[in-house]
C-alpha cells in the first residue's frame, strides 16, 4: 500500500510540475504576442486635484477625455501607463459623470475592473521612466489648473519624452502642464508654436471663470505660444504643430486621440 501512495505521490508530483512548466510557457507565449503586438507605449497625465475654491460640487479628470483617448489609441495598439502627480486615486469631475457626457464607452470602461483599479492605482511621477514612451498625452478637468503646471517631476518627464522625438500632446485644461516646459533654446516649448486649450468664452459658458486660479488661453499666449480656437464653442477643434498637438476641450478628445495616433505613426 505504501508503495502504491509512494507511486501516486511521484506521479502528482510529476504532472504537476509538467502543469507549471506548461502554464509558464503559455504566459510566456501571450505575454510575447502582446508585445508583439504593441506599437509602443503612452504615457497618460491625470490630476489629483478635485475641490474648487468655493463651489460645493469636486472636479478631477474629465473623463471623456481619457476614455476617447483610451479607445482610439488601444484600438491603434498601443500601451499605455497612468500617472498623476501624487501617484495615487484619480477623482473624476461630478459634472462629467452626467448622463449627457458619459457615452456607451465610458460606460463600458467605468464597469471594467481592472481599468478602475488603474484609475485608482496610478503611478507617482518618480516612478517613470521618459525613455519608455513614444508620447504623453496630459487630460484635462478644471482640477489639472492646480497640479499640472507647478510639478517638476511631470515637467522633466515631458521634456525628455520631446527631446528623444517624441509627441507632447494634451486637451482642455490639461494644456495647461505645457507651461512649464521649455525648449533645448532656453525658451518656453510652445513659444511661436501653434496651439489650443479651453477658450476663455468657454470658461465663462461653463460658470467656473470666477474659479479657476489663472486663464489658461491668455496664460498659454503669455509664453508666446499662436493661441487658436475652433469657431463655435465646445465643439472639438484640434491644432497639431508637428510634435506638440492640442485639444480645446472634452469634445476633442476622440480628434486628438487619431491626431496623436497619426503622428506616432510618422516617427521612426
Amino acid at each position: 500500500m505504501s508503495k502504491v501512495w509512494s507511486f501516486q505521490r511521484w506521479f502528482i508530483a510529476i504532472f504537476m510540475a509538467f502543469l507549471s512548466v506548461s502554464y509558464a510557457n503559455a504566459s510566456d507565449q501571450v505575454q510575447n504576442q502582446e508585445t508583439a503586438k504593441s506599437k509602443g507605449k503612452i504615457l497618460v497625465v491625470m490630476t489629483n486635484h478635485s475641490t474648487y475654491p468655493t463651489r460645493s460640487d469636486k472636479t478631477g479628470l474629465w473623463l471623456t477625455e481619457l476614455t476617447h483617448f483610451y479607445d482610439v489609441a488601444k484600438a491603434a495598439g498601443y500601451d499605455m501607463d497612468f500617472v498623476s502627480p501624487q501617484g495615487g486615486v484619480v477623482p473624476l469631475d461630478e459634472r462629467s459623470m452626467k448622463p449627457i457626457y458619459v457615452d456607451k464607452s465610458a460606460r463600458k470602461l467605468l464597469a471594467d475592473r481592472q481599468f478602475m483599479y488603474r484609475l485608482n492605482h496610478t503611478l507617482a511621477p518618480s516612478s517613470i521612466d521618459p525613455t519608455r514612451y513614444k508620447a504623453i498625452y496630459y487630460t484635462g478637468g478644471h482640477g489639472t489648473m492646480w497640479d499640472f503646471p507647478d510639478n517638476k517631476e511631470l515637467k522633466n518627464i515631458s521634456e525628455s519624452i520631446y527631446r528623444q522625438g517624441g509627441i507632447v500632446s494634451a486637451v482642455c485644461h490639461g494644456v495647461g502642464g505645457l507651461l512649464p516646459l521649455v525648449g533645448e533654446d532656453g525658451k518656453p516649448l510652445i513659444s511661436g508654436r501653434t496651439v489650443t486649450g479651453f477658450a476663455n468664452k468657454e470658461e465663462t459658458l461653463s460658470g467656473i471663470k470666477s474659479q479657476v486660479p489663472f486663464s489658461l488661453q491668455n496664460s498659454l499666449i503669455n509664453h508666446g505660444a499662436k493661441y487658436k480656437q475652433g469657431f463655435l464653442p465646445f465643439t472639438s477643434y484640434v491644432v497639431s504643430d508637428d510634435r506638440i498637438i492640442t485639444g480645446q476641450n472634452p469634445q476633442s478628445s476622440k480628434e486628438i486621440a487619431e491626431a496623436v495616433v497619426k503622428r506616432l505613426s510618422t516617427l521612426k
